[in-house]
């Protein structure tokens, strides 16, 4: 097996760590935060400027939005999803899961897996835990979730409860399929589990028990970030963390905001993803060193000092609001790219600082400036 996951250091005073992830198309310093490629595309950024400007080293795919398009022959006939958007670093696919719970108007659970109408054109498809390991063996991501339910925030116990079970019995299918197929494309795939349980205590001890009993390469964290208080997310991530393997990588699903990050880390996670830095850069809403930009603001109209000194000093704030308002479609690409830059700033900064012992002290300087708003 090639994939494997190593800890270089543990902050002395939080449960911050820095660690590897060697997987067969390279190799990932954690914490990282993932960039989230619904359809194959990160948005507004080309792949290019992943690699070499954003210095992206992992990147996400959204299930069942690729399964539907470009769909599965599409992806196969190119060899996988990597050859088909030349992209030669690791990727994680999600399972089609959490469309479970945000699809919920045009979906049914039962048993044996989720029946969803496409949200193109009505048409019906089934996922069962077999069918959700088959399409991501198909598409070819290097990280494969298992299929789960994701429960919304409020959700009544006893309904967290037989959703945390059948999600469970799901894994169990999800292993037993992923175990009896191959990898395709020549590279190596590994499978995470995940715990869910909503905001219960006890439901979330249950399940992270269960899930570090399967012995997989990872683990993930899911049904956070749904709509709870962050005081309920940073909770039942401390615990899960306590209860999960500490010699492999764990990942918290959907996570966040540039503070939610660095506080999660602080609890033990060295996975995140999100689609808030692409998608609040298309409302010019920007996060930089210095502070969150509303860029749309009439404060910036002759402001020609750069976007972000460090990261986007070649455009100024009065050229990216102009573009903003015009609807150019520059205006999004450069606000994408600044908002990448930025979170993957912030987690490189953050595990120099956890090797350097210093992730405390920076934790709570850096929180200051980079939250107020400008």
């Amino acid at each position: 097996m090639i994939f494997n996951f190593s800890l270089q250091q543990k902050d002395p005073n939080t449960k911050a760590r820095a660690g590897t992830i060697t997987t067969s198309r390279g190799v990932i310093e954690t914490p990282i935060f993932m960039p989230v490629g619904t359809q194959a595309t990160v948005k507004n950024v080309t792949q290019n400027q992943l690699r070499h400007d954003i210095d992206a080293k992992i990147i996400l795919a959204n299930t069942y939005h690729v399964y539907l398009r470009p769909g599965l022959e599409v992806l196969n006939k190119a060899g996988g999803i990597h050859r088909f958007m030349n992209w030669d670093r690791p990727m994680l696919t999600d399972s089609g899961g959490f469309q479970v719970f945000s699809l919920n108007d045009i979906r049914k659970i039962s048993e044996e897996g989720v029946e969803f109408k496409s949200h193109i054109d009505g048409s019906k498809h089934f996922f069962s835990p077999e069918r959700a390991i088959d399409i991501q063996r198909n598409i070819g991501a290097d990280i494969v979730m298992a299929f789960d339910e994701c429960t919304p925030y409020p959700c009544p116990y006893d309904y967290a409860l037989k959703s945390m079970h059948l999600t469970h019995r799901w894994l169990t299918r999800c292993i037993n399929r992923f175990d009896e197929t191959t990898d395709l494309y020549g590279a190596e795939q590994q499978l995470f589990p995940i715990v869910q349980g909503s905001v219960y205590k006890d439901l979330r001890v249950q399940s992270a028990e269960f899930v570090a009993k399967q012995n997989r390469a990872g683990n993930a964290i899911g049904g956070l970030s749904v709509g709870e208080p962050a005081e309920e997310m940073y909770a039942m991530t401390e615990l899960v963390c306590d209860i999960l393997p500490a010699d492999k990588p764990r990942y918290l699903m959907g996570v966040g905001t540039p503070e939610n990050i660095l506080e999660c880390i602080a609890l033990g996670i060295d996975m995140f993803d999100c689609v808030m830095p692409t998608r609040n850069a298309r409302h010019g809403y920007l996060f930089t060193k210095n502070g969150i930009i509303n860029i749309k603001n009439k404060k910036w109209q002759f402001d020609y000092s750069p976007l972000d000194e460090s990261l986007t000093p070649e455009y100024s704030k009065a050229y990216l609001r102009h573009l903003i308002h015009t609807g150019e479609s520059l205006g999004a690409h450069i606000a994408s790219k600044q908002n990448l830059m930025f979170y993957l700033w912030l987690v490189k900064e953050a595990r120099a600082q956890i090797i350097q012992g210093n992730f405390i002290s920076w934790k709570m300087q850096v929180l200051k400036q980079i939250t107020q708003r400008l």
